[in-house]
């Protein structure tokens, strides 16, 4: 078989779609004859009418595309998918560091690949890191990273079409815990994101508060998916 067939095939066997981690995982390079099969793996996936992009990080097989996106719950005016799919790939690559990863309730039961967010985030119910009242704000984060002392180190909050400023402003609610923040979005929303942070009323969260956009968050789940797997 020529190598697109070769990545047709991994594809199929993950159900028509797989993210870019999988893909190197799943497709068989052991008779290509290159030293960066990554790339060509890649390659092949850009240069190929066989196959389309879903999302950063996520491809699918082009003939089967509706059945993938019925699957997937997929619907381009949606943000649905989308917001679940980065909670997911944030949760996981918060679990593969080491991080105990909690995803507020209302959100376990929404899929994510080929499972659910509710199987990748490690923690059932968010620990009782202060007041009762400083953990019913920070329970409706999209995504928490706890440390081995059960204290939050990280905060995550998917802003696909919603406002941003609500979630700056849970931010600033939680800055006196020693914590990053992250607003996840487009970069399409990042001069948004800029001009809302600049505001004189969140100096005090200026230098804590982060931007990733999509494409960022996908190369690093890819990133730390390959270290996890060679045992690095």
């Amino acid at each position: 078989m020529i190598q697109k067939e070769y990545v047709k095939l991994a594809l199929k066997q993950s159900g028509g779609f797989a993210t870019l981690n999988q893909l190197y995982t799943l497709t068989n390079t052991s008779n290509w004859g290159t030293k960066t099969p990554f790339a060509s793996i890649r390659r092949i996936l850009q240069t190929n009418d066989d196959f389309f992009k879903i999302v950063p990080g996520l491809w699918g097989l082009k003939d089967a595309s509706q059945e993938i996106k019925q699957k997937l719950h997929f619907d381009s005016k949606d943000s649905t998918f989308n917001h679940t799919y980065y909670q997911g790939l944030i949760a996981s690559i918060g679990k593969i560091r080491g991080f105990s990863t909690f995803i507020p309730s209302q959100d376990r039961n929404k899929v994510f690949l080929h499972t659910n967010l509710g199987a990748v985030a490690s923690l059932e119910r968010i620990y009782p890191f202060s007041y009762d009242s400083i953990v019913q704000k920070a329970k409706y984060s999209d995504c928490i990273w706890f440390n081995e002392r059960k204290m939050p180190y990280a905060f995550y909050e998917v802003e696909h079409s919603t406002n941003i400023k609500n979630s700056i402003n849970r931010f600033y609610e939680l800055q006196d815990f020693r914590a990053k923040f992250f607003i996840v979005a487009d970069k399409r929303r990042l001069n948004e994101f800029n001009k809302i942070i600049s505001e004189s009323i969140y100096n005090p969260i200026r230098e804590f508060v982060k931007f990733a956009d999509y494409e960022s968050v996908a190369k690093q789940y890819e990133k730390e998916s390959q270290k996890y797997e060679m045992g690095i």
